[in-house]
């Protein structure tokens, strides 16, 4: 059987970063910097108050006291965005307002706490340094300097930063495109009533939702039923709206396995048994005239979500233009013991990971869940992370160490 690291690799091959496009910021946000910004401008602009109070030289509050404070005239008012050439001779003070443009001839400014606040004269009760409560011009970002680097995901601060510097646009990796769908004739939308031998499908929310999570746009077109010509339609139909398809269910070894059997026509997908557990047969490759990537994912819900976390989540960074980094792992002390394990497959087995702040190497904590089947959906929502059973081990005891993938957190 071909091993999940070839299969990952295998994936990747098929994928690189979108294309750039200019944005506006807050259409930018959540995606990828393609591009290095650098700021044509210092931050500040210009020396300015860091408050409310009074533009003074501190050669002039040499004395100040509570008991004897310093009185000066007050010659203007400047207030933030303020463009006068406004300047203050020796023995004077300026009152000024936060982010106003220090004045010529200050060289510190008083908070108003420090005075009684007058308007025509102003009684100051202390010395100041100079430089008090001034931002320099440059102190923050100098002419020249990037402030931000390809990669960057565009969060608030990033956005803050970008129009801080004067940006309307910035070029990013755009959203890919996921586009899902589910096939099987059992399957009925939740909401409608169901038959015997029907099911509620659930694995073109649960992977559409994932898609979106991972800062993707994602469309549900819901499921197909086993019908070749129409899975085929479908498929095709879905190509321009898509950057990436991912299709679950239908990929096995049954006679009725549609996906399977309309993909190896194509010679552009192949399928493959891993060795793995839950998840072993998948399918990847290209289709349609753009060679659009496809990934097909087993119909098991588990199986589904584990391939997701394994396989699809690296192609979606990627394509955001993004390392295409796995889960990241940690070690972590077992809870309970792990009966059973497939030789050679490796097993990835839900769980709940906890901190449990005790001193050595392995601060963590791992209780496996209790219900492990492939269909078995309910652990799902409570796990947070995935114990990784290697292929040679066939069970393991509660306090073993092993290794754990960490599940994305919701957003």
């Amino acid at each position: 059987m071909k091993t999940v690291e070839q299969h990952i690799r295998d994936v990747l091959d098929l994928v690189e970063p979108l294309e750039p496009i200019e944005l506006d910021l807050l259409r930018a946000h959540g995606g990828v910097l393609a591009e290095a910004v650098s700021s044509t401008v210092s931050l500040p602009q210009f020396d300015n108050s860091s408050m409310d109070g009074y533009a003074v030289a501190a050669d002039d509050l040499a004395g100040a006291s509570a008991q004897e404070p310093v009185r000066l005239p007050v010659v203007a008012d400047i207030p933030a965005g303020d463009v006068s050439a406004t300047a203050v001779r020796r023995g004077h003070c300026a009152r000024i307002m936060t982010g106003a443009p220090l004045p010529r001839g200050a060289d510190a400014v008083v908070p108003v706490e420090w005075t009684d606040g007058g308007l025509a004269t102003v009684a100051i009760d202390r010395p100041v340094q100079p430089g008090n409560a001034i931002r320099r011009i440059g102190e923050d970002v100098e002419k020249g300097t990037t402030v931000l680097r390809p990669g960057a995901r565009l969060g608030a601060g990033e956005l803050a930063v970008a129009a801080a510097v004067g940006r309307g646009t910035v070029p990013v990796h755009p959203r890919p495109r996921v586009v899902v769908l589910s096939t099987g004739a059992e399957l009925v939308e939740p909401g409608s009533p169901i038959g015997p031998g029907q099911i509620w499908e659930s694995n073109s929310y649960m992977l559409t939702a994932a898609a979106l999570d991972a800062g993707c746009s994602a469309f549900r077109r819901g499921f197909v039923g086993d019908d070749p010509a129409s899975v085929l339609e479908t498929i095709e139909d879905v190509l321009v709206q898509a950057d990436i398809v991912l299709t679950t269910g239908g990929v096995s070894m049954g006679a009725y396995d549609v996906v399977k059997e309309v993909l190896s026509r194509l010679g552009t997908v192949s399928f493959d048994k891993v060795a793995m557990q839950p998840g072993m047969p998948q399918g990847a490759g290209t289709v349609g005239g753009s060679a659009t990537p496809i990934l097909t994912l087993p119909g098991n819900p588990v199986s589904s979500y584990v391939s997701f976390q394994l396989f699809v989540l690296p192609a979606l960074r990627r394509l955001r233009g993004l390392p295409p980094d796995p889960l990241p792992a940690v070690h972590a002390r077992l809870t309970a013991a792990v009966p059973h394990s497939p030789k050679g497959r490796r097993s990835y087995l839900r769980a709940v990971l906890e901190y449990d702040g005790s001193a050595g190497p392995t601060p963590y904590t791992a209780q496996p869940a209790t219900r492990q089947g492939s269909h078995q959906l309910s652990a799902l929502a409570e796990a947070n992370a995935l114990v990784v059973v290697p292929e040679a081990v066939t069970e393991l005891e509660e306090g073993s160490v092993v290794e754990v993938l960490r599940l994305p957190d919701a957003p």
